[in-house]
């Protein structure tokens, strides 16, 4: 999943986008409110972290301009502003979650995986098709029930795209952009090898190759 970053202080920003790539994210960073728009205006996002103390643009009015636009994507508020008016107006504002610093990476990482949970109207923390499941919070995936199997980084990534919309065919371009974040290196086999290496994991069968196209997993049974 790709994951935009709204911060300005490096130290924090930094520590961040390190700890969102180690959770296995594609994480872009920027450090003010309109290049944060610029960006979602061109890239596909799965969710947005987002201060409010901003250089230039507000991240309250960030929050308002991408509402505006009636553009869906999850996004939590990260600001030390704890003041109950601030707190409504982001929440009030379109907000799905408000986290105040300074906060343990462990809950940020949870509360991300709740809002994502809710937005695709999963009540349990667990994704899967009926035939393989896969846990965020361990990064195990199970196959037809059976022991879990822990996932490198870059499997899961990849797995968990595919799992999200079991049923669709996601390109080379499509997994690469879910599986790696600006400015980090892709080599040009290095869907294929993840996807042996997820087969030999987890069985031959479980991600379907579709020629010419990309790569599926089952809809859901």
């Amino acid at each position: 999943m790709r994951v935009l970053l709204v911060e300005d202080d490096p130290m924090i920003g930094e520590a961040i986008k390190n700890a969102l790539k180690d959770a296995s994210y594609a994480a872009d960073w920027v450090k003010n409110g309109q290049t944060a728009l610029t960006t979602l205006g061109c890239q596909h996002y799965d969710l947005v972290l987002l201060d409010l103390g901003l250089p230039g643009k507000d991240g309250l009015d960030v929050l308002a301009s991408i509402r505006a636009k009636d553009n869906p994507v999850p996004l939590l508020i990260i600001t030390a502003r704890d003041d109950l008016d601030d707190r409504l107006r982001g929440l009030d504002g379109g907000a799905d979650d408000y986290v105040l610093k300074p906060f343990q990476i462990a809950e940020l990482l949870a509360r991300m995986r709740a809002v994502l949970r809710r937005k695709s109207g999963n009540a349990v923390p667990v994704i899967g098709n009926g035939v393989v499941s896969l846990d965020p919070a361990t990064k195990e995936a199970r196959v037809n029930g059976a022991s879990p199997v822990q996932l490198s980084n870059r499997e899961f990534a990849l797995l968990r795209a595919l799992l999200v919309r079991p049923g669709a065919i996601l390109s080379r371009g499509e997994l690469e952009d879910r599986i790696y974040g600006w400015g980090e290196e892709v080599e040009s086999n290095a869907v294929e090898y993840l996807i042996h290496a997820l087969r030999r994991k987890l069985g031959s069968d479980v991600i379907k190759n579709v020629r010419g196209v990309g790569w599926m997993v089952s809809k859901n049974t």
